[in-house]
């Protein structure tokens, strides 16, 4: 297997989107869950996302997770890494972003990367190295107030200099409108000046058909899924792949149960369980009663669900409204909450697997990481998209058998996602 694009996503559901967005633009994808052992057959393929749950851990951590993987990608013929971030730029002063960007390409060989979150198709946009969610700031914006990462300021060459030990520059749109070699210039010339990253402008997907040109000439660069397409489109027009990937073949039908699991607090997944919860049951777990009795909750909420998923899907959530969050976080520390929804939930999700699940849906990018972890998914062959930046996933290698799955991350999708979702997995 040789490939030509690698890329390294710091959770499970920012890999999926990747994944999805790579297959759209045609290229043949799959997703691995860390480093796949060398007993795993992967096809033929184009490109690989290898997901990876790195994005609140400590930077040294991540950036040795990373620069395993980046290792592997290379050893497969990758001639470019793309290192896959929140649209969001999910991160805090301590890193992940610039710790990792820069460790990346170091082991490449250094030169100046390009960075953008910036995915027109999902709302996030840059202008003037500034971050919008839907025309909002990033600060003024709903997501604003992420449990594990709150991002607090739009300003991402001050985000990313807090967090990185070289200078960060700014690429700005009248570079990027000018053309790639204009933009390419800018780039080389803040290289020089020894800035190691720069934040890139990008308003439109010609910004990012323009970064993507620009990005494959260089071993390494940083972005959301938005880059992504910019990359996957410009090795189409280069001719070295053909652009064939459709992901139809992906949703043959398993048999089975299904069932939905939820961790994400986002404004858009607690409107989602209320949809849902008007066609199929829901139980809402208790944030607080798992941290104070998880054991007890955790079984009675397989219990519930065993009573029940015999006669269709089922809803299992453990998702809070954000000033509930904020008081656990306060009560028993960030982390610990965040830990025990996860396991929570990952014991769950298991549980019903064993009892037949076979088509799963999972809410929240801590919550999904945790969720295929304990299932021990090594890969996943990549869909058709039910929502922007959310594609069907069917299991490769998977001991429980064939399993289609969506993982999303807790602000995507529209108000009936999770019944869309199931539909398509029929």
């Amino acid at each position: 297997m040789a490939i030509w694009l690698g890329s390294i996503a710091d959770d499970y559901t920012g890999a999926s989107d990747l994944a999805n967005t790579l297959t759209k633009n045609g290229l043949r994808t799959v997703q691995t869950v860390g480093i796949p052992d060398p007993s795993l057959a992967l096809p033929d393929i184009d490109a690989v996302v290898v997901s990876l749950k790195i994005r609140s851990v400590p930077a040294s951590e991540a950036v040795n997770a990373a620069t395993k993987a980046e290792r592997w990608l290379r050893h497969q013929g990758a001639g470019h890494v793309l290192y896959k971030i929140c649209s969001t730029f999910d991160s805090t002063d301590a890193g992940n972003i610039g710790p990792v960007t820069e460790a990346l390409s170091e082991a490449a060989g250094g030169g100046g990367v390009l960075v953008t979150p910036a995915f027109p198709e999902t709302g996030r946009t840059v202008y003037l190295g500034h971050l919008f969610v839907g025309g909002q700031p990033l600060n003024e914006s709903p997501l604003k107030d992420h449990p594990l990462n709150p991002m607090h300021d739009a300003n991402l060459v001050r985000v990313l200099s807090r967090q990185s030990r070289g200078a960060v520059g700014l690429i700005d749109l009248a570079a990027i409108t000018a053309g790639a070699a204009a933009a390419k210039a800018k780039l080389d010339a803040l290289a020089r000046t020894g800035a190691t990253m720069a934040i890139a402008d990008a308003i439109f997907e010609r910004d990012l058909e323009t970064l993507g040109e620009i990005a494959l000439e260089t071993p390494v660069s940083s972005g959301a899924s938005g880059l992504g397409l910019g990359l996957a489109r410009a090795l189409v027009r280069s001719g070295r792949i053909s652009g064939s990937a459709t992901g139809e073949d992906v949703i043959r039908p398993v048999g089975g149960l299904s069932a939905i699991i939820a961790g994400s607090c986002s404004k858009a997944t607690l409107r989602q369980l209320d949809i849902a919860e008007r066609v199929m049951p829901v139980l809402r777990l208790d944030p607080e009663r798992l941290l104070a009795a998880g054991p007890d909750q955790i079984a009675a909420a397989i219990s519930w669900a065993g009573d029940r998923i015999s006669a269709g899907p089922v809803v299992v959530a453990a998702s809070a409204a954000p000033e509930t969050v904020s008081r656990l976080q306060s009560q028993y520390g960030r982390e610990a909450s965040g830990h025990a929804i996860e396991t929570a939930t990952s014991i769950i999700a298991a549980e019903l697997v064993e009892r037949g699940v076979r088509r799963l849906v999972v809410a929240g990018g801590e919550t999904s990481g945790a969720a295929v972890d304990r299932l021990a998914i090594p890969a996943f062959l990549i869909g058709p998209e039910i929502a922007p930046g959310v594609p069907v996933l069917r299991t490769v290698g998977n001991t429980q058998g064939d399993m289609l799955l969506a993982l999303k991350s807790g602000n995507f999708g529209g108000e009936d996602f999770f019944a869309a979702a199931l539909a398509m997995m029929r």
